[in-house]
């Protein structure tokens, strides 16, 4: 009852907090400082068939559901009418195109009100998440090409959400607070984080950034109902051995936090939206345990991250026994501390007017002038072609790669350069730009129908009052972070006077792999070697954002700069789409083939069950679910028959749907049973939690399947009834 109670009274004691009300100590509710929406919604890719983008896999290819994937938006708008648009969304990375369409679809119900200079698109990087959607060949080629049905439903789901926040914009105020969160993330290049200067590292205690940033939304009643963390680390504990559609650390964190503020059982659900967002996590890993020996257990070298012949892979894993718990454990020390910030009510109130600044520029034709740290003399530095190193097919101790590539390698082989010649061949210049990258994949130079990674990049800064996001189109490094976070911090200082708090928004608008430091460059690691246009990137970026925080301060415009290529009509697809769906003879689709036991299930027990199915990419169910489990009422246990309801008008059984395939205890596999008939099976997990309530239950399952003459139909089936005490 009192969490849905509002403060009546002038004066309320300090800290309050009741289930997500949240008061102000000793002072009547203030006029608003802004206005503000949130929302969220499911974009959900492809779950089977398709390959995940992250390790670059061939072979990791959805097989079914355990977290689905949400886009949760954030709208900020001033006395003045500025306005801003946060987004995060479980997926990999974000693309320009994605973003394009994006603002697209907004233009035509709110005309320019959302345009590319106000709107931030953030991938939250879990690598278990369908790919083909960035339209740059070597980013989508684990999923053969572009897949049009993932992109449309990355763009739809970030539309609906950016619509719902646009629709509950209402008067609020805006807090800002800081945690430390140890045990969560480690440095998996700590040889070349080393080669940064002493007198650098030395102004920070780790290896990774360890502070967790949260922007907490309170509406003008003094009720929180949103919040952004940022925090750096990979959404990397699903291994590369993982075929779950899922968002990983970092979601599950989300999907806590929302669960728990809104008082649902089910994800998805409730007025608060709670994001954890991507920030400098280029050299931050979840797996804590560190890099061993897969054979072994031993230690692999620090430098090559490579182990002696016979004893396997450098895999690094932890905390947990298994990729499942260790997702758990770091997702669960996100929220955490994420839940403990919102009920401390710690930190300042953001205050100030809203402004932005957005350009695109062409990296291969940057030129910026710098401080060489070793000689003190005044340089030039340049942007390279595009390319990646020999380190890159090594792969990160989160995900070995293939073959015999070492990290750290800094020579090249004639093996391989035949092999990268035969896509193309980097010029001189471009083995002196990158130098001292041996070049692997001159992507920069590739005569292939449409880019095979980006030449032009967006950059962006959101400014609100005095908290600033620097959205980035890579993955930065921790070191690369903090420059960042520094230069732009220094540029307010001096064009305005004006001491403002930075946080680096990664993976946004687009994806151009890492950026490492000029010191870390040198070292030739995989962020080294996928830091696209040579060792000074970071120099050209850290120009460019001080660029844009001095036309912020000084209220000057930007050029716009030259739009990326349009390069739709050249995409390539080799996935096949569905085309028909077929059931064993005496079956029908729907029909539960494995039916929950007989005897009762306890807590920590997995119920199993299975369906002839149709094949999921027929049908998404976004806002949906592909299964229910669901409770019998308990007014209804004793007497559960239809006719016995149906006394005195009272109708059917009431079933109440405790868990979907969004929630953490359930998932689904997708079995193809014949391929040349289409038959197929969906297995469905649940897994009953501690805190379940005794009774009855059933689970339904729901799809659709396609019709070889065309047409695509629904269907649905369910278990029989069976007990949890």
């Amino acid at each position: 009852m009192m969490a849905k109670m509002r403060p009546q009274l002038s004066s309320l004691f300090c800290a309050l907090t009741v289930l997500g009300v949240v008061c102000l100590c000793n002072v009547a509710p203030a006029a608003a400082a802004y206005r503000l929406g949130v929302g969220r919604a499911d974009c959900t890719g492809p779950p089977v068939e398709i390959g995940f983008m992250g390790y670059g896999e061939f072979s990791q290819r959805g097989q079914g559901i355990h977290l689905r994937q949400y886009a949760r938006a954030f709208i900020f708008e001033d006395e003045r009418r500025s306005r801003v648009v946060f987004v995060s969304a479980d997926a990999g990375m974000m693309g320009h195109a994605v973003k394009r369409d994006v603002l697209n679809l907004l233009k035509a119900r709110y005309g320019d009100a959302y345009r590319f200079e106000n709107v931030v698109l953030s991938g939250s990087h879990s690598h278990s998440v369908p790919s083909g959607f960035l339209m740059s060949y070597l980013y989508d080629i684990a999923s053969l090409g572009f897949v049009p049905q993932n992109f449309d439903a990355l763009v739809e789901g970030i539309t609906l959400a950016i619509v719902r926040a646009h629709e509950s914009m209402r008067e609020g105020r805006l807090y800002l607070s800081e945690t430390t969160v140890h045990e969560a993330n480690i440095n998996r290049s700590p040889s070349a984080y080393e080669n940064n200067p002493r007198w650098e590292r030395d102004q920070y205690r780790d290896y990774t950034d360890k502070k967790l940033v949260q922007l907490r939304l309170v509406d003008g009643s003094g009720r929180l109902f949103g919040a952004i963390n940022w925090f750096a680390v990979h959404p990397t504990s699903m291994n590369k051995t993982n075929r779950y559609v899922s968002s990983d650390n970092v979601g599950y964190a989300s999907v806590l936090l929302e669960l728990d503020r809104n008082g649902v059982r089910v994800p998805g659900r409730g007025e608060f939206v709670g994001a954890f967002a991507s920030t400098n996590l280029g050299d931050a890993s979840p797996n804590i345990m560190g890099p061993k020996c897969e054979k072994t257990g031993l230690p692999c070298d620090m430098l090559t991250s490579s182990c002696p012949a016979g004893a396997g892979a450098c895999i690094a894993s932890g905390p947990g026994k298994d990729m499942f718990e260790s997702t758990k454990i770091i997702g669960t020390r996100l929220y955490d501390a994420a839940s403990k910030l919102l009920i401390a009510e710690a930190g300042r109130e953001v205050t100030g007017p809203i402004k932005f600044a957005h350009q695109f520029i062409d990296m291969t034709e940057q030129q910026v002038s710098y401080v060489n740290p070793t000689t003190g003399e005044q340089e030039t530095a340049h942007g390279c072609y595009p390319a990646m190193g020999y380190s890159f097919g090594a792969g990160t101790t989160d995900g070995p790669g293939a073959f015999d590539f070492r990290q750290a390698t800094l020579t090249d082989s004639p093996f391989w350069n035949t092999a990268r010649d035969i896509l193309a061949e980097p010029t001189p210049e471009d083995k002196r730009c990158q130098a001292p990258k041996p070049i692997l994949i001159a992507s920069g130079r590739a005569k292939f129908s449409y880019e095979v990674q980006p030449k032009i990049v967006p950059t962006q800064i959101l400014l609100v009052g005095d908290f600033a996001l620097a959205a980035v189109p890579a993955e930065f490094t921790t070191m690369s972070g903090r420059r960042l976070r520094a230069a732009v911090r220094e540029s307010s200082l001096e064009a305005a006077r004006k001491d403002i708090t930075v946080v680096v928004a990664g993976l946004s608008n687009m994806y151009t792999s890492y950026v490492a430091t000029p010191e870390e460059y040198a070292i030739q690691r995989y962020e080294g070697a996928s830091t696209l246009y040579g060792p000074h990137t970071l120099t050209i970026y850290l120009e460019q954002f001080r660029k844009l925080m001095r036309s912020i301060a000084l209220g000057e415009q930007v050029a716009a700069g030259p739009m990326p290529p349009f390069e739709d009509d050249k995409q390539i697809t080799l996935s096949t789409g569905v085309v028909f769906d077929g059931h064993p003879f005496g079956w029908y689709f729907g029909d539960c083939k494995v039916q929950p036991r007989e005897t009762p299930y306890r807590r920590g027990d997995t119920v199993r069950v299975m369906f002839i199915a149709g094949n999921p990419r027929n049908n998404l169910m976004h806002e949906r679910t592909y299964f229910t489990v669901e409770r019998l009422r308990p007014e209804f246990e004793e007497t559960n028959s239809v006719d016995a309801h149906q006394q005195g008008g009272v109708g059917r059984d009431v079933w109440e749907v405790v868990a979907t395939d969004a929630n953490w205890e359930t998932k689904f596999k997708w079995h193809r049973r014949s391929t040349l008939f289409a038959y197929s099976d969906i297995e469905l997990e649940w897994e009953v939690p501690e805190q379940v309530d005794p009774g009855t239950y059933r689970i339904q399952h729901f799809g659709y399947w396609r019709y070889i003459l065309g047409g695509i139909f629904p269907y649905n089936g369910t278990t029989r009834n069976f007990t949890v005490e």
